[in-house]
């Protein structure tokens, strides 16, 4: 039996030549770019200054998402009715519905039990982290010691959030979200301004 010869336009396109028209966009659109840059760093730095009103944000923007989604599943799910796994996708929509609406009902809890939630992602990451890095050292030579300080640090982010429980729950999710939209930000403006020196 011989096997069917592969036509070489079936293979995934060039990466270099994604590459290419990738930078030829940014260099294109580096001002939009750089303005939701700017944007996303402001808002990011009005997070990290003011973070309870950036937690109650995420709390009530959070809660729209798992409503609208569940909404949305349950429609989908009745009008595919007849498809296997009903019950499951029906039980799904409707935790998403429930978990959206209360949330919404009362945000200020919301921001507690999200709390909780974030510190045991960083309190599992950062023990998943030392342990793979400690299992690898042979594999991963003198970086293995930089994983080992991130899973440290991971650790040390979960306990402030975990001990300063329930005084944290109003600072810890702004204060995160600040930080992440200003990276983010900081990112796309470095890159405009590359793109910009570029062309």
């Amino acid at each position: 039996m011989t096997l069917p010869q592969e036509n070489p336009q079936d293979n995934p396109p060039d990466i270099a030549k994604l590459q290419s028209k990738m930078n030829a966009a940014v260099k294109e659109h580096w001002k939009a770019f750089l303005f939701e840059g700017i944007v996303l760093a402001l808002l990011g730095l009005a997070a990290m200054v003011v973070p309870p009103l950036a937690s109650l944000a995420t709390a009530i923007f959070l809660g729209w998402m798992f409503l609208i989604t569940g909404v949305v599943g349950l429609f989908a799910t009745y009008w595919a009715r007849q498809m296997p796994g009903f019950w499951w996708s029906l039980f799904s929509a409707a935790l998403a519905v429930l978990a959206g609406g209360m949330l919404l009902a009362n945000p200020v809890q919301g921001i507690f039990t999200l709390t909780l939630v974030v510190g045991a992602y960083f309190l599992a990451e950062g023990v998943v982290t030392i342990m793979y890095a400690l299992e690898h050292r042979r594999e991963l030579s003198e970086r293995w010691g930089w994983l080992v300080m991130s899973g440290v640090m991971d650790l040390v982010i979960a306990f402030i959030i975990v001990a300063g429980l329930p005084d944290s729950s109003q600072w810890a999710i702004g204060l995160l979200v600040g930080i992440n939209l200003v990276l983010g930000g900081a990112s796309l403006v470095g890159m405009a301004l590359a793109a910009r020196k570029a062309s």
